[in-house]
């Protein structure tokens, strides 16, 4: 009996794992988001915007199939990366501020604290086009959020080595 138990330990793993991980398709609803963009280093918007992308290209495919209006996104922009949204900064972000108005064209509301932005010494005039100017990201972290968004806020950290380096 004990042998027939430890050859079922042994064997049951490799078993019931043997075709690999099972892909799941959860049921998603409309999805309504607010991340929290608040950096040390403005370059870390790069990765940051990534979020965004993470969550819209899945749902933009099979089986969901939702278009962009779909989605709603807000991004409160409230870090050192404030720098990046304001136009005399163009050539130095432009990677990053063409995405976001490549998101802003599919709904993604950009909006950047207005404290912040004093601040900074910047006036409404100085952002680019698709930017809004909030009166406070802390007081619009919570009107979305009592609107039922989903706070989201990244977390981007420094890459220290390559996926190959690591796999």
């Amino acid at each position: 009996m004990r042998l027939a138990a430890a050859l079922l330990l042994f064997v049951l793993p490799f078993t019931c794992f043997a075709d690999g991980a099972t892909r799941v398709q959860t049921p998603y609803a409309e999805q309504k988001v607010v991340y929290d963009f608040y950096f040390d280093e403005p370059e870390k918007i790069n990765s940051a915007l990534y979020w965004i992308r993470s969550l819209m290209i899945p749902l933009g495919e099979e089986p969901y199939n939702y278009a962009p209006e779909f989605i709603d996104i807000v991004v409160i922009i409230h870090g050192t990366e404030i720098v990046t949204v304001v136009k005399k900064n163009y050539e130095k972000y432009k990677d990053a501020v063409e995405r976001m108005r490549y998101y802003a064209a599919l709904g993604v509301k950009f909006r950047v604290c207005g404290l912040a932005a004093a601040d900074f010494g910047y006036l409404d005039k100085d952002f680019h086009e698709f930017i809004e100017v909030a009166p406070s990201a802390i007081t619009e972290l919570a009107h979305w959020q009592q609107q039922g968004y989903s706070l989201i806020t990244p977390e981007v950290m420094d890459k220290k080595y390559t996926i190959e380096e690591i796999r």
